[in-house]
């Protein structure tokens, strides 16, 4: 089963509130909202990418607990994008300093910010091409480095800003880069 997308008409255009009041509503659902108003319903994960998933959070969370330079995120923290829309990563990090200029207010609710580094798990279920324009929306919105993983064909896409897409084929790690220093994720359990 892949994403299904529902297309509101304008009259329906959802706030950001009526958007986080529907989520919570429907906590059994991942929601997307699009920065264009379309809604994104996102079915769960088989075993696999949940796996792969895990396997990302183990190693972001021990660099960030090790470090403590930001907060890390999965895949169920919604992001109200600056350009519009409220989109989840599968994973993702914000610096201390950005996350400590929030309110304890915001804090609670969908971050209204873009995450630093997120990172995007391409599952069987999928849409390649719409994940890419995922990564693109999140390069615009202020993402600082981005991957775009994608296991079965053992590839993976680095986004950064006012850069070309760089496609690695079969890299054994990847780089936090400067974004997230010494941050190296091991992909063998991901490309197992």
């Amino acid at each position: 089963m892949s994403a299904l997308t529902l297309q509101l008409p304008p009259v329906l255009k959802l706030t950001d509130e009526q958007f986080e009041q529907l989520a919570a509503a429907n906590q059994d659902l991942q929601l997307e909202l699009t920065a264009k108003g379309e809604l994104m319903i996102m079915p769960p994960t088989g075993g696999e990418t949940g796996n792969r998933n895990f396997e990302i959070y183990i190693d972001l969370g021990v660099w960030n607990r090790q470090t403590r330079l930001g907060k890390a995120f999965d895949s169920s923290t919604g992001f109200r994008l600056p350009k519009g829309g409220t989109r989840s990563p599968d994973a993702s990090w914000v610096s201390i300093k950005r996350w400590e200029a929030l309110t304890q207010e915001e804090r609670k609710k969908f971050l209204p910010l873009c995450p630093d580094f997120a990172i995007e798990l391409v599952s069987e279920t999928d849409d390649v091409e719409e994940t890419r324009k995922k990564m693109q929306e999140y390069i615009s919105n202020g993402l600082r480095l981005g991957w775009l993983i994608n296991p079965k064909i053992r590839q993976v896409e680095i986004y950064r800003p006012n850069r070309e897409v760089k496609i690695l084929d079969s890299p054994a790690t990847l780089s936090g880069e400067d974004v997230l220093p010494a941050f190296i994720l091991d992909l063998q359990a991901i490309f197992e």
